[in-house]
Parts: structure tokens; C-alpha cells; sequence
């Protein structure tokens, strides 16, 4: 049997099935899209879901893919064993109602034994408890004997997952060898040992589950199969583990290579080369999907993946920074299956290099308070570090307990883990007894919460600014209320409402609430939970009772300056993406009446030239008055329509689609402008990082740009007037002005020299010899450092060969200078050691190279006892 590689065996299962009427498909994005079940795509069905579903209509009946997948269930138990990890690739072959059991047996046997080449006697089937139907296949289609077909139960072979399609399943199992096996007797298919390897699994969704254990047949039956690509080249290649076919080989040697180690010759140090391998390898399959580090939700399995490796990087020895190197490697082993890799090198690399530099600063600084502890705890004379300080370690630093034991493991010191435990599980009970009071207005919680869940709000503002409705809820800033009255704050809530909560970073409308009886002023709108809003501000007189009929107005200008700056940031995104690529997402905005704010991925600063050409396409589309449209659609439509979705964003059933003629398509719940030419001009302020692979764009629209260049304006003539010319000139005035600066800097600088050297005097009959080097040590009165280096080279002129050095006194600091000459340095003189070795006694520090050095002291009085120890140090420098 030929051992194919695994990049070879990708390639011939897509291959096999297309060759069977099957449309390949290339792998989804690890981010699970219209799929709020999923936090990453954990199998090769699950992109799949709208197909089985019937959602979606397949784009044909069969399909096959190899998904790239991620299981992050418990990441601290990865590397243990030597048959987990978190990332893998899955190959699939799908019907979506049109083959079923006989064509998917056999064309998993006929792939694993006449393509791949596996021996048939190594091959057995399992089949569920009363699916004679699978068995028939098997025993007399494909001709195993009974004996050698398997039936299991539920557990095993019934694939269910709650309600919906479900069904029995048909695995095909691998015998490894006698080598891999527990040695028990009667050890067979099914036994937990390592012999025998599951490899391939069939899926016949032929029922649909009500999940209260109800099953009933489905018109259209499907085929959901799956194989992991690893362990089909464990088996093909004849290794012991996933960690040791070709391309994690070639992973696991280039960590080796760093580490100066061998993989299997200690088994703790295997569990890190496992972890570096497989954290690096997910980690860049994740950030070429767009997953940005942070301390939530993917980008924190992300960050928590590569600290990990780092970590231990660090257990292992390796020196300096790593993960950027093996990023590198896993990019050249997938590029082939996977060209986003490739494609989007740069950004991963950028992305993976800071995130690595910000942990080790993290490490670095929980080294420096380990180390601190352990010398407390040496002067106390304890062993053990209190689980107080771990967690503090922990908590505040970032620093890991298990590395925190492993440091002090090595100088004899042990860590109280239950005390650890104590702090951890503390810290738990107060989080939880926070999110308790966590709300949308700090101490109102119990108001809100107290609120009938009955009660709603419809936002009816889309199409209008003023509306009128009926107050169902009225609270003060601690209580509900029957009233709110003149001079009292609180929160109104009503029926229906044009007032614009804040959400999907546009920020609230303001306005005022008003009838026959009062008027209140709205400050902030908000959305609360089970679909209120409420409108929070202050009676200004009157009064309100529940259940009055009031009018709701929406501040226009405040409304339509925001929508300016909201429809500005969909035009915006669209000339990122056309002027920097197709990578770049929206990461993050904010939106009020005047400034916007964009984030987005992207993996370096923009340049002059780029920020120029966004501003250029974007004020293009506003000259183009588009006119900006809004349609409701189910969530399928607006994909196809062209939409784009918000990273991370969950969506309903029905969403909103935002047009903006034909230059901008976006899935949208906010306020926009009637067409494009309404923004007016739109202008980039500031492009800026705010996280690794993250940028930052303010800009103006509208009435807020045109109060910006009125600053800038009357900043100009402020200028100009001070600077007594005219806006014409005052770029000549300015560089005038600069020259006779560098004029007067420059004569200031001679007068300074010769003063110095006046108050110096001739200084030469001082030089004395030392082991055959001159040496010149003097002091001088107010001199900076600047000047003592203008000295320095003076009198090295008039020494030729040898050592100076010059102290000087300014406004009660000292400063040092010493400057060798080479031949002095060839004879073993150091300007750095001579600095550092005298800089003591002026009550400072410093250093430097070995013809030149500086330094500073607090201690005046020091001056002639540093500049006396000169010849001493100079004495053991000569050789």
C-alpha cells in the first residue's frame, strides 16, 4: 500500500466524489454564518446545516467537501494524549435527498480499498442495533461476512442531536494491529484501547425527531458522512498517531527544531511539542478567517490557543519569539488545500507577532513579582507560596498556575492550590453576585427588572420623526411610578416609538415627549430586555400618568446628522475593501450627529496614498446622490442579494438590507440618509492601530466637517496673526522663522563652547600617564551634556591618544562624560565600564560604548572622589 500523503489524500477523496456526480466545495469559513448554535465550525456537516434543513437549496444534490474544524471543549487537556487536538480537517460526501444507504456504503468501501489501497481483512463495519437495512448492504452487497459486521446501540451508531433529522449511522472501523491493542482477550471492534480506529462514518438521516423521543420518516432522506483526514493518514501511513503523519510531522519537527529536543524521548516535554504544533497550526487557520485576538467570545479561544503555545514555548526553553516562524511552516504544509493561507500570510503573521509580544511583557512582569516572592518567602523561611499570592499572580498578571508551580518546582517551593482554588472560586461567587446588579443604568437594574416582561415597544422611526402612543411604564431613577412630574428624571415607555435606541454603534435620538399636561425631555434612549425602550431624561413641567396618550418628537437635525455619518461608514467599508482587499471587516463603529468612528481588520497602517483613495471613492459615491434603500427580506434572501453580513453579528429571521445604488450592499438595523448626495463631503481625520490586526478611521460629514475646517479656519488666522504676515505667506514666514531658530541655536551653542572652555582653562598639565595611556580627568562649571561631548572631542584632539573625562555640575544635577581613544581601547580602555564603575559616587547610573559614554547623578558632592577613582579603574582596565 503506497502512504499517501495527507495533502494527496484531500485531493483524491474530492476527486473520488466528484468523479461520482458530486460538486466539490471549497471549506467554510471556521466562523459559523446564520448558525448562532456554533461559537467555530466543529465538523464537516455543520456549514452543511441549512442544506439538510432545507433552508437553502444545495447548489446540487450531492456534495463534498473538506472542512477545516475546530473543538476547543476542554483546550487544557489538549496534548495529554498523542489522539487529541483542536484542530482537524474533515472530509465529507453529502446527498441532500437523492443517493442513500446502498451508494454510500459502497462508495466508502471502494474508496478506502481500490483508491487508497487499505487491505479489506483490516476493514470492519458497525452498524446501529436494528438497521437490518445497512447490514444487508454490507453482508451481501459488499460481501462481509456476518460475523465481521457490527451492531451497536444508540450511543454509538443513532447520530441525534435534540429535535430535527436524525438517524442511524454505518462506521467503518480500522484494525491498527496487535501493537495498539490493550492484550485483554476477546479485545475487537468497539474496545477502547487504540487498535482499532474509527475512520469513516456514515450518516442516514432518514427521521425527524420531535426530541421527546417520537420519531417519524422523512419524505427526503439525506447522507451525512464524515472521515477525519488525520486519522485516514494515521491508518495510510501506517503511524501511531495523528501527531506523526506527514504534515504534523513536519510541524512537530520544526518545533523541535527550535526546542533542541526530539519528539517521544520525554513525555513531558511531548505534551508541549503537541500543544505548540496544534495551537499554531489553529491559530493561523483562525486569523486567516478573520478571528481577531480578545478577551471574548472566538477571540478569546484565539488568544487563549496562542498563549498557551507561547507558554510552552517557554517550558520547553525555546529562546525569543516563535510563533511567527511556525505560523510560517503551517502556512507552507496547507496552502495547497487551503490559498487563504497564502493569500492572507501577511495578516496572519502581524496578527500572531503582537499577540505574542503582549504575552511575553505579561510574563516578563510575573517573573519580576515571582521572583520577589520567592526572596520574601526565603527571609520567612517558608516553602509554600500562599494561594493568595498565586491568584494575585493570576488574576492581576496573567500569569498561569501551572507555570507558576513549575518555576517554584524547580527552587524547592510548592504553591497552596487549595488556597488558589479558594481565591478562584470567591472571585466566581462576587462576578456572579455582580452580573446580579450589571444593567443598562447601573442602579436602575431593579427598576427595569421590575417592569411587566409583558410589555413591549414597537419602533415605528424609520419613516417618521414624530408619532403619537400611549405610556405603559413610568419610573424615577429608583422607583416605577403612576407619574412623573415637573422636575423629576426617569425612563417613559410606550407603545410604539420613532425614537431610535442605541444599537449597532449609532447612538440614541434625542427629542421631547409632550401633551396637553407637560413636556419631557428626552436625553437617551435605550433598549431593554424583552424588546422595551425606554426614554430616559426629565419632566421640564407638567405632568404624565400611565396610560396617557402623549406625541413623541425625534430631534431632526440630531437625527439626520447621525444618519449622515451612519450611511458614510457603509460607503466607507466598501472603498476599504475595494482600495485594501477583500479581507477587510468591519470590526467595530460608532456613530453620532458628529464624528463616525470605523474599525476594521487589517494588518498594517494605511498609507498617505490609500487614506487619499478612500476619501476619494467614498466622496465619488456622495457626488453620485445614490439613492439609499431599504428592504425587508428573510436572511437567506439578503445573503444572496449580496449583502454583508457584520462579523459576529446575529441576525433574525428577518433583517433589513441597506442599498446604496449599486456600490453598496449591507445587512443594516440603523437610520440612514434618503440618498448619498445628502452627506454632503466626507473627510478622514485619523487612521490609527487599536488592536493587533485591528485599524481605526474617524471621520467627518456633513455640518460637523464644516465645523472642523471653521476651527481649523480661526486657527489659521490666529497663526497668521501671530505671526504677523498673511495665509498666503505664512508657509515662508514659518520657514524664515525656523532658519534664524537654527541661526541663533547654532551661535548659542559656540558661546556655550566658549564659555565652557573658559571656565575650563588649559586643563593639559593635568593629564597624567597610566600604564603608559594618558589620562585626563576634569571638572567644569554648568555645563550640559551636549557641551561636555563638544569638550570631549576638543581635548581628545589635544591629547592624540588616551582617556577623558569631564564632570560638570548644572542646576544641582552632575553630569558624567568619558570618551577613550583607539588606541586606548586596544590597550583594554572601556568608556562604558568606566562610566558604570564611577557613576556610583555621584549618586547616578549610566553606560556606553567603548569609545564613548554618559551618565547623571543627584550628588554634587561626589564629583571629586568619582573623578579621583578614574586612574584606578583605568589601572585594572590596561593590560
Amino acid at each position: 500500500m503506497k502512504k499517501y500523503g495527507v495533502n494527496e489524500l484531500r485531493k483524491m477523496f474530492l476527486e473520488f466524489f466528484e468523479s461520482k456526480g458530486h460538486l466539490a466545495m471549497k471549506s467554510f469559513s471556521l466562523v459559523p454564518h446564520n448558525d448562532n448554535s456554533l461559537l467555530l465550525i466543529n465538523s464537516g456537516m455543520a456549514p452543511l446545516k441549512p442544506y439538510f434543513t432545507g433552508q437553502e437549496i444545495p447548489p446540487r444534490k450531492r456534495v463534498t467537501t473538506c472542512q477545516k474544524c475546530i473543538r476547543t471543549g476542554d483546550i487544557e487537556n489538549i496534548g495529554k494524549t498523542a489522539r487529541h487536538g483542536t484542530f482537524f480537517e474533515m472530509l465529507g460526501n453529502f446527498s441532500f435527498g437523492d443517493y442513500f444507504k446502498t451508494e454510500a456504503i459502497q462508495w466508502s468501501w471502494e474508496f478506502l480499498t481500490e483508491v487508497v489501497g487499505l487491505d479489506p481483512d483490516r476493514l470492519y463495519p458497525s452498524i446501529y442495533l436494528d438497521d437490518d437495512e445497512a447490514f444487508e448492504i454490507w453482508n451481501k452487497v459488499i460481501g462481509i461476512p456476518a460475523e465481521r459486521i457490527f451492531r451497536f446501540g444508540k450511543e454509538d451508531n443513532f447520530w441525534e442531536h435534540g429535535a430535527g433529522p436524525c438517524g442511524p449511522c454505518s462506521e467503518i472501523y480500522y484494525d491498527r494491529g496487535e501493537k495498539y491493542g490493550c492484550g485483554k482477550p476477546g479485545c475487537t471492534v468497539g474496545c477502547e484501547c487504540d487498535r482499532y480506529m474509527e475512520i469513516w462514518n456514515n450518516v442516514f438521516t432518514q427521521f425527524e425527531s420531535d426530541g421527546k423521543g417520537n420519531y417519524t420518516e422523512l419524505s427526503q432522506k439525506n447522507i451525512d458522512t464524515g472521515m477525519g483526514l488525520e486519522r485516514l493518514a494515521v491508518a495510510v501511513q501506517e503511524v501511531d498517531s495523528l501527531f506523526t503523519v506527514d504534515t504534523n510531522k513536519a510541524m512537530m519537527d520544526a518545533v523541535c527544531e527550535l526546542a533542541h529536543t526530539t519528539y517521544q524521548s520525554d513525555e513531558k516535554k511531548d505534551v508541549s511539542l503537541r500543544i505548540i504544533a496544534d495551537h499554531v497550526k489553529s491559530c493561523t487557520f483562525m486569523i486567516s478567517d478573520g478571528i481577531m485576538p480578545s478577551n471574548e467570545g472566538r477571540g478569546y479561544v484565539l488568544r487563549r490557543l496562542l498563549r498557551r503555545a507561547v507558554r510552552h514555548g517557554r517550558i520547553l526553553g525555546i529562546e525569543g519569539k516563535f510563533m511567527e516562524k511556525l505560523s510560517r511552516v503551517a502556512i507552507e504544509l496547507s496552502k495547497d488545500g487551503y490559498p487563504e493561507l497564502e493569500e492572507k500570510q501577511a495578516m496572519i503573521l502581524k496578527v500572531i507577532s503582537e499577540e505574542e509580544d503582549k504575552f511575553n511583557k505579561t510574563i516578563d512582569q510575573g517573573m519580576a513579582i515571582l521572583s520577589e516572592l520567592e526572596e520574601k518567602m526565603s527571609a520567612d523561611g517558608r516553602t509554600v507560596l500562599s494561594g493568595e499570592d498565586a491568584f494575585k499572580l493570576y488574576d492581576t498578571y496573567g500569569f498561569p498556575l501551572d507555570l507558576t508551580i513549575e518555576i517554584l518546582e524547580e527552587k524547592n517551593f510548592t504553591v497552596d492550590e487549595e488556597g488558589f482554588k479558594a481565591c478562584m472560586k470567591e472571585q466566581r461567587e462576587k462576578a456572579r453576585a455582580a452580573r446580579k446588579t450589571t444593567n443598562y443604568m447601573g442602579a436602575d437594574v431593579t427598576v427595569y427588572q421590575s417592569i411587566d416582561p409583558s410589555i413591549t415597544t414597537t419602533f415605528v422611526g424609520y419613516d417618521r420623526l414624530v408619532h403619537d402612543s400611549k405610556i405603559t411604564v413610568l419610573t424615577t431613577e429608583t422607583d416605577l411610578v403612576q407619574a412623573l412630574t415637573d422636575g423629576e428624571s426617569g425612563t417613559i415607555i410606550v407603545e410604539e416609538t420613532p425614537f431610535y435606541g442605541t444599537m449597532g454603534g449609532q447612538q440614541a435620538d434625542t427629542g421631547v415627549i409632550v401633551n396637553g399636561n407637560g413636556e419631557f425631555q428626552v436625553e437617551d434612549t435605550i433598549h431593554l430586555q424583552g424588546g422595551k425602550v425606554g426614554h430616559v431624561g426629565r419632566m421640564v413641567k407638567g405632568m404624565f400618568q400611565v396610560g396617557d396618550t402623549v406625541t413623541l418628537k425625534v430631534c431632526e437635525e440630531n437625527r439626520l446628522s447621525t444618519g449622515k455619518n451612519h450611511s458614510a461608514t457603509h460607503l466607507l467599508q466598501k472603498a476599504l475593501r475595494l482600495v485594501l482587499g477583500e479581507h477587510v471587516e468591519q470590526a467595530g463603529s460608532y456613530v453620532d450627529r458628529g464624528r463616525l468612528r470605523f474599525d476594521f481588520t487589517h494588518f498594517s497602517a494605511m498609507t498617505p496614498e490609500e487614506i487619499a483613495k478612500v476619501e476619494e471613492l467614498v466622496n465619488r459615491e456622495i457626488k453620485e446622490s445614490l439613492p439609499v434603500v431599504t428592504q425587508e427580506m428573510s436572511l437567506d434572501e439578503a445573503k444572496k442579494s449580496g449583502a454583508m453580513a457584520l462579523f459576529g453579528e446575529k441576525y433574525g429571521e428577518k433583517v433589513r438590507v441597506v442599498k446604496m445604488g449599486d456600490f453598496s450592499t449591507e445587512l443594516c438595523g440603523g437610520t440612514h440618509v434618503a440618498n448619498t448626495g445628502v452627506i454632503g463631503a466626507f473627510k478622514i481625520l485619523s487612521e490609527t492601530g487599536i488592536a493587533a490586526g485591528v485599524r481605526r478611521i474617524e471621520a467627518l460629514t456633513g455640518d460637523g466637517l464644516m465645523a472642523y475646517y471653521q476651527n481649523v479656519e480661526t486657527e489659521l488666522h490666529e497663526a497668521v496673526k501671530a505671526a504677523k504676515t498673511t495665509p498666503a505667506e505664512l508657509k515662508n514666514k514659518i520657514e524664515s522663522m525656523l532658519e534664524e531658530i537654527r541661526a541663533l541655536h547654532s551661535e548659542n551653542e559656540k558661546l556655550k563652547s566658549k564659555l565652557a572652555n573658559n571656565s575650563m582653562g588649559d586643563v593639559m598639565n593635568q593629564v597624567v600617564e597610566v600604564k603608559g595611556v594618558k589620562v585626563l580627568a576634569v571638572k567644569v562649571a554648568d555645563v550640559d551634556m551636549n557641551g561636555l561631548r563638544n569638550l570631549g572631542d576638543q581635548l581628545k584632539e589635544k591629547l592624540g591618544e588616551g582617556v577623558v573625562v569631564i564632570a560638570s555640575v548644572l542646576d544641582g544635577k552632575v553630569n558624567l562624560m568619558a570618551a577613550a581613544t583607539e588606541e586606548a581601547q586596544k590597550k583594554g580602555a572601556h568608556a562604558g565600564n568606566l562610566i558604570k564603575a564611577i557613576a556610583g559616587l555621584v549618586g547616578g547610573g549610566g553606560g556606553g560604548r567603548p569609545n564613548m559614554a554618559q551618565a547623571g547623578g543627584k550628588n554634587p558632592a561626589g564629583v571629586e572622589d568619582a573623578l579621583a577613582k578614574v586612574k584606578d579603574v583605568i589601572n585594572e582596565q590596561i593590560r
